[in-house]
């Protein structure tokens, strides 16, 4: 995955202090236990790898399944009968190469507990001959599946209990080939508590109807790359590995569009204490203190926010996001100020867990049904892909040096348990329970069990339990079973107004916040009795509420509801998220009417070619370069890369910008280092490349009204590019032509011709 750079001067002092200065142990007895600053690649035993973990005071880890019943895992996820599907990434990266990365030769595995002893003890190969698969969702008694390049979901279901899969169908069929590198692809699947089915990247949800999946197009593109989680209340969390992001799209429904607070987390959130020191990062030296410690994020992926009943209540509602090239799980607080969240670390330069062993690579983690805490442990050798481990680059030098391609074949789950707590044992039998047993997990104190049995409730569509869900919408003690009722209701379509309005005056205000969310069924069909019912929330004392109140609302055209929204951004004027979040979802409506006028000047073919650039951008380039092409800026992070508008590189040179494209780029941009090299993207094919350069140039975002560059035009610079460049590309290399030139280019090489 690629890592960061930093500038070394920016951390000088703090990676001298953290070398020099003894290490704290905090009041409760945790504390950072440095070991070697150049580890042992050697692989250790599965029991031998938990006793390098190094975690707070109470919490240890156990083995759940270890090869050779799972090999590189990547995801997983339990049915409503606690069987586990795993995810088995089997192909990727057997050497430096990528060789064979493709072969139809990963599997989805299925691991049952037959003894209760909390190891699974019988696997079988659920779905085999898959190419590299990403996602696993079991939906009822089928379980959805998502391989890589392929943008169909599958469903595969066992009929005659034998453990193996044989039915297969589509329930949403695209038939685009995904062409991306594979870490840039779709990589979660979740249904959430509102009842859609949300991927961690791209701009579509899904819905359950019937066996089928419907779709919903979004406002934007989500920038999650590898996970996917949710807290108890629905809101998503996403990370993208790329800028080294730990959270991201955090602050509202991507149904609202995407929006993002530079200050969503703290500094010291972004900082990293693994234990030993990184010799595999493609940073080389820098990025790294003087123990050789990893500073930043490079490869934050497969967050959870922990909503299990087994470990210390303090954990619940907090968000954990692994760093597979670390070698830690780093833990933050939630905390809402006035409606905006913010994660802050929960210890002071150490980690929740981080571990001794080279190998461990934690790539997701969940709340299981038991109540505890469980993490997927790739075990591998190399973790960045083949576009980042190239022969010349500084990965590919330790590879060969370490021998990390020979560690594969491996895979790891462990449990994480407290001396404190003990597991629930309880098998879950949701898949042959009646709707009316299911009902009754509605208010399980375990996040998962009240998601499996919503879910599984909808599926069956059986609505003998309305009259038992609106009972409990209302009256139950516990405002999650009440959530969760509401929720039910919606999706079995029938949530009716008089459950609502009585909603809208719970005494919990995370149950006020979701009928108003649930409320947009009727706000989408204008009804005025609704709307007026919720005009009477403008002075709830929630900001929660009145932000939910006013994202419900904003698309609504009639006069009342606008109103709403007007007098509640009047109210307000200090509540930074309502307000920030209005003003970028005007200026998204400016922008698409300002791009929509733009296009209508290019031929067809040239609309179409930036209409498809419009999509391929904002799917990948934009996570570094941001969705205006402005840069990002979240945290107190350096900018990934530089800021696209306004640059003679987008509007001039077309030679030199696909070669830019086709080899990649590293070293400064106009006098200023950026933390990101950006990758070549030469395996892409002349037409994406024509489209992401096409829509750049022409972009009302941007500001730019340049040519387009053809399909033709990226083949004819491919064919006479210089792949070999020593030292690698850097922008001399492009203003010289050291890449190579045609002599008989017959088409626009001006800077500033349009």
């Amino acid at each position: 995955m690629p890592a960061n750079r930093i500038y070394i001067s920016l951390f000088f002092l703090l990676a001298l202090l953290s070398c020099s200065a003894p290490e704290k142990k905090d009041s409760d007895g945790f504390e950072r236990k440095f070991i070697t600053a150049n580890p042992d690649p050697t692989p250790l035993s599965p029991e031998e790898t938990v006793k390098k973990f190094q975690l707070p005071p109470g919490y240890h880890a156990e083995v759940v399944a270890s090869e050779p019943m799972v090999q590189e895992p990547v995801a997983m996820a339990w049915d409503g009968n606690g069987r586990l599907y795993v995810v088995q990434m089997n192909t990727y990266m057997k050497d430096a190469n990528g060789t064979e990365e493709y072969e139809p030769t990963s599997r989805v595995m299925r691991l049952e507990d037959t003894d209760g002893d909390g190891r699974m003890d019988k696997s079988t190969i659920f779905v085999d001959s898959l190419v590299l698969p990403r996602t696993v969702l079991p939906v009822g008694d089928e379980v959805y599946i998502t391989v890589t390049n392929v943008q169909h979901v599958w469903s595969y279901k066992d009929t005659n209990g034998d453990g193996v899969a044989d039915q297969k169908k589509i329930v949403f069929e695209n038939n685009a080939i995904d062409s991306r590198n594979l870490e840039h692809q779709n990589g979660g699947f979740l249904w959430n508590l509102d009842n859609w089915i949300y991927p961690s990247r791209d701009d579509l949800r899904y819905k359950y109807k019937n066996g089928k999946l419907i779709v919903d197009t979004l406002v934007d593109h989500m920038f999650g790359q590898w996970g996917l989680t949710n807290d108890n209340y629905g809101r998503l969390y996403f990370s993208e590995a790329g800028p080294g992001l730990p959270a991201v799209q955090i602050q509202q429904m991507p149904a609202y569009g995407s929006l993002n607070l530079r200050d969503q987390y703290t500094e010291d959130f972004t900082y990293l204490w693994p234990v030993i020191g990184n010799v595999d990062a493609n940073t080389g030296p820098e990025g790294r203190r003087d123990d050789n410690t990893l500073i930043h994020f490079t490869s934050g992926a497969g967050q959870v926010v922990f909503r299990g009943d087994r470990l210390p209540a303090d954990m619940v509602g907090d968000y954990f996001i692994p760093e597979p090239v670390a070698r830690v799980i780093k833990r933050g607080k939630v905390l809402n100020k006035n409606g905006k969240l913010v994660i802050e670390p929960a210890y002071h330069e150490k980690e929740w867990l981080a571990s001794a062993d080279m190998n461990f690579r934690p790539v997701n983690t969940y709340t299981g049904p038991d109540g505890c805490f469980y993490i997927v442990d790739m075990y591998h050798g190399i973790i960045q892909e083949s576009e980042w481990t190239q022969p010349g680059s500084y990965v590919a030098g330790k590879i060969a040096e370490l021998g990390l391609d020979k560690i594969r074949g491996m895979g790891r789950i462990y449990r994480i348990v407290h001396d404190n707590f003990k597991r629930n044992s309880v098998k879950p039998n949701m898949l042959k329970e009646t709707p009316a047993e299911l009902t009754k997990h509605l208010g399980h104190p375990n996040g998962w069990w009240r998601d499996m049995a919503q879910q599984t409730i909808i599926v069956r569509n059986d609505k003998s339990v309305v009259p038992e869900l609106k009972k409990m919408a209302l009256e139950d003690n516990n405002p999650l079973a009440r959530i969760h009722a509401l929720w039910t209701l919606e999706g079995l379509e029938s949530l009716d107004k008089a459950t609502l309005i009585k909603a809208f005056a719970d005494q919990d205000a995370n149950v006020r916040k979701t009928a108003v969310w649930a409320s947009e069924l009727y706000i989408r069909k204008n009804d005025e009795e609704i709307i007026g019912e919720l005009n009477k929330l403008q002075q709830d004392a929630s900001a929660d509420v009145k932000i939910q109140l006013m994202l419900s609302l904003r698309t609504n055209k009639t006069v009342s509801a606008q109103k709403i929204v007007k007098d509640l951004l009047a109210a307000n004027p200090d509540n930074e998220l309502m307000q920030f979040s209005y003003k970028v979802y005007e200026d998204t409506k400016i922008k698409t009417e300002a791009e929509l006028a733009r296009i209508k000047n290019l031929s067809p073919a040239e609309r179409d070619l930036v209409s498809k650039g419009a999509i391929n951008y904002k799917q990948l380039c934009s996570t570094c370069h941001g969705p205006d092409g402005k840069g990002i800026l979240i945290g107190s992070n350096p900018m990934p890369a530089p800021p696209l508008v306004g640059s003679v590189r987008v509007t001039g040179d077309k030679i030199a910008l696909i070669q830019l494209m086709l080899l990649g780029l590293q070293g400064p941009v106009d006098g200023k280092t950026y933390p990101n090299v950006m990758p070549a993207m030469a395996g892409n094919t002349d037409e994406y490349i024509a489209s992401v350069l096409s829509y750049i140039r022409n972009s009302s975002d941007f500001g730019n009204k340049s040519s387009v560059v053809t399909v033709e035009e990226v083949k004819e610079v491919r064919s006479f590019t210089q792949y070999k460049v020593e030292g690698g590309v850097t922008l001399r290399d492009l203003e010289i032509g050291k890449l190579g030139r045609a002599e008989n280019t017959n088409w626009d090489r001006d800077r500033n011709k349009k």
